[in-house]
């Protein structure tokens, strides 16, 4: 599995012959789509919304019903995927319809878009323009003293603007935006977090 445009490149030559799923209805989606078509023996897009108009460039559009191997599913979300060792099936449900089926599937890739939806944290953590979560060295450049940038101390690598606090993953601004990269940076905040408070 991949999240991120960046790994189509890469992952092309493993996916020769195989069926790869792309979740997403953007532009990147469909730019990964086209690219795998040169290689996959077929790729399935999934789109929750009814339209791939409503968030793709028309040439896009174009370009994939141009595409033989390319079937988009509309109105389509993720339910589970499986398999033994690796990834084999994937379990996807019609909105419409309300039926669910399964494909078998060796690859599939996200594309669902790159805003971090930090709107809930409502100002209390300094965020950049984009809405991303500063942290650690990052937070000078958000225009304001951080506040856990103490007299005794620089704030921690992913500690937030609030002490004690910590960000890690996606959502941390100048983060690397991939699965593995998240769930170090999960691992890492739980030694920080035991830092911070044998601290205070």
């Amino acid at each position: 599995m991949a999240n991120r445009p960046g790994a189509a490149t890469t992952e092309s030559n493993a996916c020769v012959s195989h069926h790869v799923h792309i979740v997403g209805g953007a532009n990147s989606a469909g730019q990964a789509a086209v690219h795998f078509a040169k290689y996959a023996a077929k790729v399935t897009v999934l789109v929750r919304g009814d339209s791939l108009e409503a968030g793709m460039s028309r040439y896009l559009v174009d370009e994939i019903q141009r595409t033989p191997n390319i079937e988009v599913r509309l109105s389509t979300r993720v339910l589970a995927l499986g398999g033994d060792q690796r990834l084999e099936h994937i379990t996807l449900m019609d909105n419409v319809t309300e039926v669910a089926t399964e494909d078998a599937s060796r690859f599939v890739f996200t594309f669902i878009g790159a805003r971090p939806r930090t709107d809930w944290v409502g100002g209390v953590v300094d965020c950049d323009e984009h809405g991303f979560v500063l942290t650690g060295s990052d937070l000078p450049h958000s225009g304001k003293p951080a506040a856990s940038g103490a007299p005794d101390r620089d704030p921690y690598l992913l500690e937030t603007s609030v002490p004690g606090v910590f960000a890690a993953g996606d959502v941390r601004a100048r983060s690397i935006k991939r699965v593995a990269s998240g769930v170090g940076e999960g691992a890492m905040t739980v030694a920080l977090i035991h830092r911070y408070r044998s601290a205070v």
